[in-house]
């Protein structure tokens, strides 16, 4: 069993969107709806949990992907590596609570006072006393923290809040599912339990991560903290981690002298996790207790539970600390995550709780679909610095030799992901792969076209050239006596005149956008199947005339040549 080590004094964090060195109180400005997203482009939006899991009146579940996309598809944090934090246990037993403090510390960690005044109400994620339930679903805070961890690189830290379990309108499959679904996403889950660790704590954690589809969730879970609320048994084992790890030890041992079954869900448990640890709070005294009106204010808080407070928070969320989700040895990414909700979500709408194979295979398919997004991704950035944007014309054979290199580029990445499911298995997510990097070639085309001058004048030019060869016909005709087809060649003329200025007021006031493309599609079919097949039928006609009277070729080039 591996324990996380204390954390260290210094350390040097970075926060998305920005520091909040200077403020005076975290929830002054935080009740003044300050925070915002970075970029100063967008409206300033306050900082609030997002429920990305709904769980529904008839007990479905319903993911946000609206929500979930506008967090973890954003441009700071779709490619950086992930860590997800949850915490999880029974309905009413303060883990909104504590992660308002956890959001404190991300807020407010380089200044020494991060707990706030002793005064100030706590807010955040929604709670409150009593003994109905506060929050349901899953639930997302709004902002990611980008923070430095000691490998170098900067990750980014998701705190989510999750439903409690065994409440009076919860069902034990939705307990079981929003429990199942929080552990597989998580990297560090907070077990968040009262007074101690029973056996029937165990028996419902091994219940709830399906008995026999250990083998898949195996894949997903990494670390699992204990963190035993209210603990009564302080002349046992201390406060904090060092009590907790004993005492952990005590209760997770397995003897030769045990029942069979609680050596089962032992080892169940230890299969399950890499790291398992415990922590010991204490309670946080009678007037948080029996007070309705408490608000969070430290200064009801008993000073026992500050201090382990100031110990707990910054132990779990110190960057030495910290640990990023991986799936089957991958390191995962906020793009990578909302694969895997989407996969995981999809096998638990039935009214049963998934088999382990639907799990296995759900978890194959994301591991696959976050492999195919990130080459696609690798495709698409590369491309936009070949043609994308303000990037000059290219022309088209130099397009086309970009894109096979970077095309095999973004294979070689997905081929070198390691996957689940095996090479067959693997092979239609290569084809779709291929599919959409080829629909992508295609607008890339387009895109590039668009920068061609000359392509950009097709439709007015074939417009010209369709009037002058009206207008001349007409003239033609009318002057030996056809008016029928004078008439009608001026007939053609008009309407290619109206269409040409209809065409030039679209693309000067960007009014009526399809009526635009129309007109592009019939003026390049006209180009392409008439104008281009005459021009080179005439450039046809001349090279077999050269071939017939090669002696009025000679004397063209020498009579060239004596000009030179």
């Amino acid at each position: 069993m591996q324990v996380f080590p204390l954390p260290q004094v210094s350390r040097t964090v970075h926060l998305f969107p920005a520091s909040v060195s200077g403020r005076l109180s975290w929830a002054q400005e935080f009740s003044e709806g300050s925070f915002s997203w970075p970029s100063e482009d967008e409206p300033v939006e306050k900082a609030r949990p997002v429920q990305i899991l709904v769980v529904n009146d008839d007990h479905t579940f319903e993911l946000d992907e609206e929500a979930l996309n506008k967090i973890l598809l954003s441009d700071e944090v779709r490619d950086r590596e992930v860590v997800a934090l949850s915490v999880a246990g029974a309905f009413r037993k303060g883990k909104s609570f504590l992660m308002d403090f956890m959001l404190r510390y991300m807020y407010g960690q380089e200044l020494n006072t991060w707990l706030g005044h002793y005064d100030e109400p706590l807010t955040g994620f929604s709670w409150r006393g009593g003994s109905e339930r506060e929050t349901t679903g899953i639930q997302i805070w709004s902002e990611v923290f980008l923070v430095d961890i000691p490998s170098g690189e900067k990750v980014a830290v998701l705190l989510m809040d999750t439903q409690g379990t065994f409440d009076s309108q919860s069902t034990i499959r939705d307990s079981a599912t929003v429990f199942a679904l929080s552990t597989m996403i998580s990297s560090m889950q907070v077990y968040n339990l009262s007074q101690n660790i029973q056996e029937d704590d165990l028996q419902h954690l091994q219940l709830r991560l399906y008995k026999k589809r250990l083998m898949v969730i195996s894949f997903c879970v990494q670390s699992l903290i204990f963190l035993v609320r209210d603990w009564s048994f302080p002349y046992e084992f201390n406060y904090g981690l060092d009590g907790g790890t004993k005492f952990l030890e005590k209760r997770l041992k397995i003897s030769e002298n045990q029942h069979e079954e609680l050596q089962n869900v032992r080892k169940h448990i230890y299969s399950c996790f890499t790291n398992i640890s415990c922590f010991l709070m204490p309670h946080p005294g009678l007037k948080v207790a029996t007070n309705p009106n408490f608000d969070g204010r430290l200064k009801e808080v008993d000073e026992d539970f500050i201090i382990q407070l100031k110990v707990l928070v910054p132990w779990l969320l110190c960057a030495e600390n910290l640990e990023v989700k991986e799936i089957n040895g991958n390191k995962i990414t906020g793009r990578g995550l909302v694969e895997y909700f989407k996969a995981y979500i999809k096998i638990y709408q039935g009214e049963e709780l998934p088999h382990p194979k639907s799990m296995l295979q759900a978890t194959a398919e994301a591991n696959n679909l976050a492999a195919v997004a990130a080459a696609k991704d690798l495709y698409s950035k590369q491309m936009e610095g070949v043609c994308g944007g303000d990037r000059p014309f290219l022309a088209p054979n130099d397009l086309q030799n970009k894109h096979l290199g970077l095309r095999e580029q973004a294979i070689k990445l997905f081929c070198g992901v390691k996957k689940m499911g095996g090479e067959e298995f693997s092979r239609r997510y290569l084809q779709q792969l291929e599919s959409e990097i080829d629909e992508l070639y295609i607008n890339y085309i387009k895109h590039n076209d668009s920068k061609n001058i000359f392509h950009a004048a097709r439709t007015p030019a074939t417009l010209f050239v369709v009037i002058f060869i009206m207008y001349v016909i007409a003239g033609v005709t009318g002057f030996i006596g056809v008016d029928i087809i004078a008439s009608l060649c001026n007939m053609v003329m008009g309407l290619a005149l109206i269409t040409l200025c209809t065409w030039a007021y679209i693309r000067y006031s960007g009014e009526y956008r399809e009526l635009g493309a129309v007109i592009d599609q019939v003026a390049g079919a006209l180009w392409d199947q008439a104008l281009f097949r005459l021009y080179d039928a005439a450039t046809s006609h001349r090279h077999v005339y050269h071939h017939t009277f090669p002696a009025a070729q000679t004397e063209t080039n020498k009579d060239t040549g004596k000009k030179k």
